[in-house]
């Protein structure tokens, strides 16, 4: 019998995905964040670039700019 699969979520502080073990957020999470906030789009973003800002503070040499297209462009409106 097989186990129960994690949620695609963040693990800290390495910041990989605790389901598929790539970086976060990987496209099974993006997914399910698009569907969950799909009429809140700007609530989406501002979740994203608090994620952004955590991940920054605890990934030592690397500033919020530098997880900026990982974490929050990928979300904002086209």
């Amino acid at each position: 019998m097989r186990g129960r699969r994690l949620p695609h979520l963040a693990t800290r502080p390495t910041w990989r995905c605790q389901s598929c073990g790539v970086a976060w957020p990987c496209s099974a999470a993006k997914l399910s964040l698009l569907g969950e906030y799909r009429e809140k789009r700007a609530a989406l973003v501002d979740y994203l670039m608090a994620l952004r800002d955590e991940a920054a503070e605890q990934c030592h040499g690397t500033t919020a700019a530098d997880l900026d297209d990982r974490f929050v462009a990928w979300a904002r409106s086209r």
